[in-house]
C-alpha cells in the first residue's frame, strides 16, 4: 500500500470519464459525511505542529488521513523514513507479528499454550500453572507470573537465559488475572514465534509483516540464546509505523491481501485489562481509551514512542522521540495524548 495517493490530470479528450470521476469523488465524500467522517481542516494541522514543536523531547510526527499523508515533521532525531528505537512500542508490532503468525498457520490461535509453542525451551520443575499460559494471555499481559519490567528489568536482561528466567519467576496473580506489564511476556511470545516458525523472528517479521506493508525492518538486539527482544528495542521508522497501523485501520488486509486473521483487529482492540498508570484498557498490544470524544486506540514506548488509530476518523498518527534515559514517565504520555486529543477535537 502506498500512503501518498497519486494525483495524474486525466487526459481533455476523456470529458465523460472526468464527468463520471468527478460525480464518483463527489458521492464518496457525501458518503464519508453521512457516516461522520471529518476531513482535518488545515488549520487544525497547523495548530498541532505548533504544539509539536514546543515539545523539547520530540523528534518527528506524521499523520496520515484516509491513507494518505497529510502532515509530516522531524524536529530532531532521525528523518521519518529512518528507523528509530521505538523502545516498548515494540510490544504492538509484536502483537501484529503473532496475527500473522496465525494467519499463516504457525500458531493455532490465541488460546494455545505457550508451552506446546516453546517446546525444549520450557525448563524442567516449572509451576503446573505455567502450563495455564495461553498465547492471548500474553498478548493482553495476563500471563500473571512475576513481573520483568520495572525494577526487575535489569536481573531479568543480565540473566544467562531470558526465557527460563521469566519461566521460573513465582506467580503473583492467576493465568488470564490482572494486567501484569512485563517485558517477559512478550519476550515469551517472540521465543515461541522463532520455535515454532522455525526461523528468526526477524525473518518472519520481514516475510509476514515487511513484505505485505512494502517497510523495512532492520535487525535489533537478542538475548543470550539469540532470540530476537521481544516487546523491547525494534528499529522502525515513523514512515513504517504508520503502515502498521494502517495495517490495523484496515482491519488486517493491505492492498487486497489478508496479513491479520478475520476479527483479529476487534480482538485486539477488545480491553482485557486496565492500565494501573492510566486506566486505560489493554487489548492485545493495544491500549484503548478515547480521544477527543472518538474511540481511539494506541501502542507506546519509553520517552515517548507512540503510535495511534482513530478508526471513526480514519487518522494514524505516529510520534517518535528521545528515547534515552531519563525517561520524563507517564506525564509525557498523557502530554501525547492531548496533541492527537486536541487534533481530533479541533478537525
Amino acid at each position: 500500500m502506498t500512503i501518498a495517493r497519486t494525483r495524474r490530470r486525466l487526459p481533455e479528450r476523456y470529458p465523460i470519464l472526468l464527468t463520471i470521476m468527478l460525480a464518483l469523488t463527489a458521492t464518496c465524500h457525501s458518503l464519508a459525511s453521512e457516516a461522520g467522517f471529518q476531513p482535518l481542516g488545515q488549520g487544525s494541522l497547523q495548530r498541532l505542529e505548533t504544539e509539536a514543536g514546543e515539545i523539547t523531547r520530540l523528534h518527528s510526527l506524521v499523520v496520515a488521513e484516509d491513507g494518505e499523508i497529510v502532515l509530516e515533521r522531524t524536529y530532531a532525531g532521525p528523518g521519518s523514513d529512518q528507523p528509530a528505537n521505538i523502545k516498548s512500542l515494540s510490544k504492538t508490532v509484536l502483537a501484529a507479528l503473532v496475527g500473522a503468525a496465525i494467519e499463516q498457520g504457525v500458531v493455532e490461535g490465541v488460546d494455545q499454550p505457550i508451552v506446546e509453542l516453546l517446546g525444549p525451551m520450557v525448563p524442567g520443575g516449572t509451576d503446573p500453572r505455567v502450563d495455564e499460559i495461553t498465547v492471548g494471555h500474553l498478548l493482553s499481559l495476563q500471563a500473571g507470573l512475576e513481573r520483568t519490567s520495572g525494577s526487575n528489568y535489569g536481573a531479568w536482561v543480565a540473566s544467562a537465559n531470558w526465557v527460563e528466567d521469566v519461566l521460573t519467576r513465582p506467580f503473583v496473580d492467576q493465568p488470564g488475572g490482572r494486567m501484569l506489564y512485563s517485558t517477559g511476556s512478550s519476550h515469551l511470545l517472540s521465543a515461541a514465534l522463532a520455535q515454532a516458525g522455525d526461523d528468526s523472528t526477524l525473518a518472519l517479521a520481514r516475510r509476514w509483516l515487511g513484505e505485505p506493508l512494502d517497510i523495512t525492518i532492520p535487525d535489533w538486539p537478542r538475548d543470550p540464546q539469540g532470540i530476537h527482544f521481544g516487546g523491547n528495542d525494534m528499529q522502525l521508522s515513523p514512515q513504517a509505523l504508520i503502515q502498521v497501523g494502517e495495517l490495523y485501520r484496515l482491519d488486517g488486509v493491505m492492498d487486497g491481501t489478508r496479513v491479520l486473521p478475520e476479527g483479529w483487529v476487534d480482538a485486539s482492540w477488545t480491553p482485557r485489562g486496565t492500565s494501573p498508570w492510566t486506566n486505560d484498557g489493554y487489548g492485545y498490544g493495544w491500549f484503548v481509551t478515547h480521544l477527543g470524544g472518538e474511540r481511539a486506540y494506541y501502542g507506546r514506548g519509553y520517552g515517548g514512542q507512540a503510535l495511534y488509530v482513530i478508526p471513526d476518523r480514519k487518522l494514524t498518527i505516529a510520534i517518535t522521540a528521545d528515547p534515552m534515559p531519563p525517561s520524563p514517565g507517564g506525564s509525557f504520555q498523557h502530554r501525547l495524548n492531548r496533541l492527537v486529543d486536541t487534533l481530533v477535537s479541533d478537525g
